[in-house]
């Protein structure tokens, strides 16, 4: 069984940052593609960034580019989500979920497992 941990999320001043963490249990974090995922209420959730098992490849989606940074430490199991310039809009609740494969996805129907997820508000 795989446990995703979320962490780090919280209330922000719009242009300001935050930086989640998300823990994995279990042996085998560094061999698959892990994501971020959003959800506002009232809407869907949706794709925010992925990220290949080794980390060499990544993806976001576009209203986060050059703003937010995915990444990962595989000693720790540990994914994370640096998140810049924070906007009233990224206000969400924020989940990373584990891929079923090794590579990046944007669709949350390629991921297997996710986690409770955390609560970001962005105040104008």
């Amino acid at each position: 069984q795989v446990q995703l941990v979320e962490s780090g999320g919280g209330l922000v001043q719009a242009g300001g940052s935050l930086r989640l963490s998300c823990a994995a249990s279990g042996r085998t974090f560094n061999r698959y593609g892990m994501g971020w995922f959003r959800q506002a209420p009232g809407k869907e959730r949706d794709f925010v960034a992925t990220i290949t098992w080794s980390g060499a490849a990544t993806d976001y989606t576009d209203s986060v580019k050059g703003r937010f940074t995915i990444s990962r430490d595989n000693a720790k199991n540990t994914l994370y989500l640096q998140m810049n310039n924070l906007k009233p809009e990224d206000t969400a609740v924020y989940y990373c979920a584990r891929r079923a494969g090794s590579s990046g996805s944007s669709s949350p129907h390629d991921y297997d497992y996710w986690g409770q997820g955390t609560q970001v508000t962005v105040s104008s």
